[in-house]
């Protein structure tokens, strides 16, 4: 006959075993409490607008709050870090974009973490286009006049950027290779500081995502020439690709995607990507994705796995040519 002390044990085992978020997955009961959901910028960004948008549809799907905490700095790193070292059991997730887990990798030393081996990607979400615009200063209408500018005057035009090695950073290194031109880089702390001076006519260049820069842009502050996406953007269908362009190695333009900490229990991995998906397909989601030129990504996490070792591969060769690397 099993002792009192042996019973006890085996009952406190049992109700720890009960407790094991693999096996509230197995059993159909997770989530049982909200869910954070980290974004590695600042509020009222491309990735914020995205993450809150999935997030409110998440949240009728799952029958529990997914909750947005923005954890910007250090270009993403410093959220993303928090994303990795957060608990494998389901209640922390976070997105992943193609500055945390492309550019990033691709440029520090000393990251701390690793885009692979510290994440379970759930899905890819959503694609913004980003676009390269100049200020209406400039004394070009097209990318192939901006260009010949450039080649009769190297080093005279300038582009800003959120950062030294940041992906805007990354993105027209890449397009200074491709083009063959010397533009000036301007560094900035932020994408919102770049944006500024861009309007003010203190730098003559420079690409973000295109949700924060479509107001200038019907202003009339800011001239598009380029798209960086799958095809052109709706909102404003006269602008080329930079594959339209013959600049197909600039890739097919940024993403943003959840992921969870290396380790999340597999049957939590697929309802959240069930519970994505199905959030991603409601109408009024459908609408403000297109509001903001959004494409859906839905994907399986094998695909997104896929997605992030292509922009690390991407972003490595940019890094390595443009001699890009920071500690």
């Amino acid at each position: 006959m099993m002792s009192r002390r042996c019973l006890a044990a085996t009952l406190v085992a049992s109700a720890a075993t009960l407790c094991v978020p693999g096996v509230l997955a197995q059993a159909g009961e997770y989530p049982t409490r909200p869910i954070k959901l980290i974004v590695p910028f600042a509020a009222g960004g491309s990735t914020d607008m995205v993450a809150r948008m999935l997030a409110d549809k998440m949240t009728a799907v799952l029958g529990k709050a997914v909750v947005v905490d923005n954890k910007g700095g250090a270009g993403g790193s410093l959220g993303a870090d928090a994303i990795a070292k957060a608990a494998p059991d389901g209640y922390t997730i976070g997105m992943a974009t193609v500055s945390t887990h492309g550019a990033n990798p691709a440029v520090y030393a000393k990251l701390p973490y690793d885009a692979i081996k510290d994440f379970a990607p759930i899905t890819n979400v959503m694609a913004v286009p980003s676009v390269f615009v100049v200020h209406n200063s400039v004394p070009a209408k097209t990318m192939k006049e901006f260009i010949a500018l450039a080649k009769a005057h190297p080093g005279k035009y300038t582009f800003a950027s959120p950062g030294t090695g940041s992906l805007g950073h990354a993105n027209i290194e890449n397009f200074m290779d491709l083009a063959g031109i010397n533009l000036l880089h301007i560094p900035y702390k932020g994408a919102g500081q770049a944006i500024n001076d861009a309007l003010a006519g203190q730098v003559d260049s420079m690409t973000d995502n295109l949700p924060s820069t479509l107001p200038h842009i019907k202003s009339g502050k800011l001239r598009p020439l380029a798209v960086l996406a799958l095809k052109r953007s709706p909102v404003l269908p006269d602008v080329p690709t930079y594959t339209e362009l013959g600049y197909a190695g600039m890739g097919d333009g940024g993403w943003f995607g959840l992921v969870a900490p290396a380790g999340t229990p597999k049957e939590i991995i697929a309802k959240l990507n069930a519970a994505a998906h199905k959030a991603m397909a409601m109408p009024d989601y459908l609408e403000k994705q297109k509001g903001i030129s959004g494409e859906s990504m839905a994907n399986t996490p094998a695909q997104f796995a896929k997605q992030i070792d292509a922009a690390i591969a991407r972003y490595t060769a940019v890094a390595k040519r443009a001699n890009i690397k920071l500690d």
